[in-house]
């Protein structure tokens, strides 16, 4: 179509210009004819007519121009417009190819699944016939087998001259009398772990009330050692008649030995507070040289106070360590006074400060309230700091603590379920609680040399392996727990329910350790098959 519309635009314009000239010279010799009926105007007319053959002549020779250079620029366009067709045509045929070889690759894949599919729905249908022939040679069986039972009790039944139902009975007889047996075996056993756990129960109480005024090494968290620069210098803290000491002693409430340490005396109390007030006092004592009742008094005034200032300023630097921010300025000094208190050896004020930030650490991983969690680490073991002056555990002492300073019903619930005495309310409780076994529980924590901390972990793995049957173990949890491997073709599931029993046995028998041990058995049965 765009073809034809070239050649017939470039038919009419020569047929177009013409005509205007055709009329252009009609009308000059109208006009001239009008004008001139003379002889004159005849050879006007003439001279005009010859003017307009000329003009006539003239039009042509352009028409014929025009018509030939419209001729070429239309053999041009009509090339152009014919070689754009067939370029077009060549992409056409080029895209149809690609399409074609597209559609043979997926006509290729999908008979390959097609093959695939009907290997599969063969073996299917293999394995088919396959499980109906053994299901019915498993009725065969099972039929055979039942007549087979039959003869076997007609057989006992012959030999032993009973019959089957007397058979149950005699056989129930003997069940009942083992089972009897057995149960009083278990009552026993349960009485006496019952009447060991109530003695490790009782221990326990027994040692955390020793441990709220001393730690386990008596000698190192009971006594403060103060240097002197010479033996000279016991005299003057004596005093005439001891009436310096005797001052130093009614004011701090500590007893001050002077024995035969050279260039030092040591000053004993369960108190830490009142020995680093009488430390401080001594200190200051020594070095202003000026010993005698009225300076020691003023000594001991001028201690409590830079102890008071100390203890603000620890617990401050603990609130800012754990971003633990918001609280009492009693609640800060009773933080702060938690690095003079000690559990086990270990540090209470470091302690609340690892088991802050282990708890908020563990609460951004699970996606909880860390800030929750660190407040709560924080304060958990906040009634340490005054339980050896007010009756009742470190915990009531903590939540009534918190309950006087308003704190967050969440942390109250926290500080009171660490140790199990009530439910925790919320997951921040249960992190809480985590944290707190783990500061506890890791090696170097408390009062526990990591070699033999090494050797009792290396004595469970021994009693455990020693066992037969047994194919890995591993002592976890800080030494908590042994998890046991073992074979599952040599020991099945009531075997490892007695080796259990054993282990947990010779763990108690031939090793010391604190709280319990976890022992856990594993008998595991796999089975390995892969779909192609």
């Amino acid at each position: 179509m765009e073809v034809d519309d070239i050649f017939t635009s470039e038919m009419i314009i020569p047929s177009i210009i013409v005509a205007i000239v055709t009329a252009v010279i009609v009308a000059i010799i109208f006009l001239s004819l009008e004008k001139s009926k003379t002889k004159k105007g005849l050879s006007k007319i003439k001279n005009a007519e010859n003017e307009a053959n000329k003009i006539i002549d003239e039009a042509k020779r352009s028409a014929n121009d025009i018509s030939k250079a419209a001729e070429a620029e239309r053999k041009e366009k009509v090339i152009l417009a014919k070689e754009e067709i067939q370029k077009e045509r060549a992409d056409l045929e080029s895209e149809i190819k690609e399409r074609r070889a597209e559609l043979t690759k997926q006509e290729k894949r999908l008979l390959q699944k097609e093959e695939v599919l009907d290997k599969k729905i063969e073996k299917l249908e293999k394995k088919e016939v396959e499980l109906a022939k053994t299901e019915k040679e498993l009725e065969d069986e099972k039929v055979e087998l039942g007549k087979f039972q039959e003869k076997q009790v007609a057989e006992l039944e012959k030999i032993s001259g009973l019959s089957q139902e007397e058979a149950k009975k005699y056989l129930l007889n003997i069940l009942s009398e083992s089972l009897t047996h057995e149960s009083a075996v278990m009552i026993k056993d349960v009485e006496n772990k019952t009447k060991e756990e109530a003695t490790k129960k009782a221990k326990e109480i027994i040692t955390y009330a020793v441990q709220k005024c001393a730690a386990d090494h008596t000698s190192e968290t009971t006594v403060s050692v103060v240097p002197l620069p010479s033996d000279d210098m016991k005299g003057r803290i004596i005093g005439r008649e001891g009436r310096n000491i005797k001052t130093l002693e009614t004011l701090t409430g500590i007893d001050l030995i002077i024995d035969d340490t050279p260039e030092a005396v040591i000053l004993s109390s369960f108190d830490p507070l009142r020995r680093e007030v009488a430390r401080i006092a001594l200190e200051n004592l020594v070095n202003d040289g000026r010993i005698h009742p009225a300076r020691i008094e003023e000594m001991v005034e001028k201690a409590k106070e830079e102890l008071e200032n100390t203890i603000k300023e620890e617990g401050e630097e603990a609130s800012i360590e754990t971003g633990v921010m918001g609280l009492h300025p009693d609640v800060i000094k009773l933080i702060g006074k938690l690095k003079y208190r000690t559990s086990y050896g270990q540090n209470v004020l470091n302690h609340s400060i690892e088991v802050s930030q282990l708890a908020g650490i563990m609460a951004e991983e699970l996606g909880f309230d860390p800030k929750l969690a660190k407040r709560a680490g924080l304060l958990h073991d906040i009634g340490k700091a005054i339980d050896h002056e007010i009756e009742g555990t470190h915990v009531e002492i903590g939540v009534e603590i918190l309950k006087k300073y308003k704190e967050n019903n969440a942390v109250i619930n926290a500080v009171q379920a660490h140790h199990g005495d009530v439910e925790p309310l919320t997951l921040e409780a249960v992190l809480v609680q985590a944290a707190d076994a783990i500061s506890a529980s890791r090696p170097g924590a408390r009062r526990e040399t990591l070699e033999n901390y090494i050797k009792r972990l290396e004595k469970l793995e021994e009693i455990a392996t020693s066992f037969d049957g047994v194919d890995k173990s591993y002592a976890i949890q800080a030494g908590r727990e042994v998890r046991i491997i073992v074979k599952p073709e040599n020991v099945d599931d009531d075997k490892m329910t007695i080796m259990a029993r054993d282990i947990a046995k010779r763990i108690e028998d031939e090793m010391d350790y604190p709280g319990q041990i976890k022992v856990n058995v594993v008998r595991e049965t796999r089975a390995i098959e892969y779909a192609r």
